[in-house]
């Protein structure tokens, strides 16, 4: 049976699950839960996402949501088939599991809420608080200073080798972008790395909404 990708057009966390099945050669049925009906929270949807959130995946029967955890298990699943993105050498996987704290911890916290507040916030009415902004925008360009100094020695977050951990990036690095936000572009390595992977086939499919699959 194909696996199922349940997801929203502008999910940047199902944009994330959709480009590693890409990546991974991975055949797969593309579901949309539009999050604006609140398809999300019907009785059929909670009983396989209790949270009401996307992505989630149905491989075979096997149900899971989290989409870090999706994109591992896709992975670990298919090591050997598509792009290989976690490393199986030991003293590599580490430094991957490093670059994924990495981006979860000084990237995705602060880059989510900044989106919010200025590209979600106005769309749905609310007043941006600016203030907010100006502290999300600059704490976040104080992290990218520091992906600056570690890309100007290496390709990649986590050495010589694309990761997920590098993948992880792109869907709200997009957002950003979009939101006329540009802590990425401001800084040369960083703006190197981060074209190289939005430049990728996988993402040029994605990045302007799920649906075409």
């Amino acid at each position: 049976m194909v696996l199922k990708l349940y997801g929203y057009v502008h999910s940047t966390a199902a944009k994330l699950v959709a480009m590693v099945l890409y990546e991974k050669e991975i055949p797969f049925e593309y579901i949309e839960i539009d999050l604006s009906t609140k398809k999300n929270r019907s009785e059929a949807y909670l009983a396989i996402q209790p949270f009401g959130q996307v992505p989630c995946i149905d491989d075979d029967g096997f149900i899971l949501y989290e989409s870090r955890a999706i994109a591992r298990y896709l992975e670990e699943k298919h090591p050997n088939q598509g792009t290989k993105l976690i490393p199986s050498d030991p003293k590599k996987r580490a430094l991957f599991d490093q670059a994924a704290s990495i981006e979860a911890f000084n990237f995705d916290c602060y880059g989510v809420p900044l989106f919010y507040e200025v590209f979600v916030n106005p769309r749905y009415g609310k007043e941006v608080n600016h203030e907010k902004a100006k502290e999300l925008t600059a704490t976040l360009g104080t992290k990218l200073d520091i992906y600056e100094q570690i890309l100007a020695k290496q390709p990649y977050l986590s050495g010589d080798e694309l990761t997920l951990a590098d993948l992880y990036h792109l869907p709200v690095g997009n957002v950003l972008f979009m939101a006329g936000i540009n802590v990425i572009s401001e800084r040369p390595n960083v703006a190197r790395w981060y074209n190289n992977m939005a430049s990728r086939p996988s993402w040029q499919k994605v990045k302007d909404g799920l649906g075409a699959a």
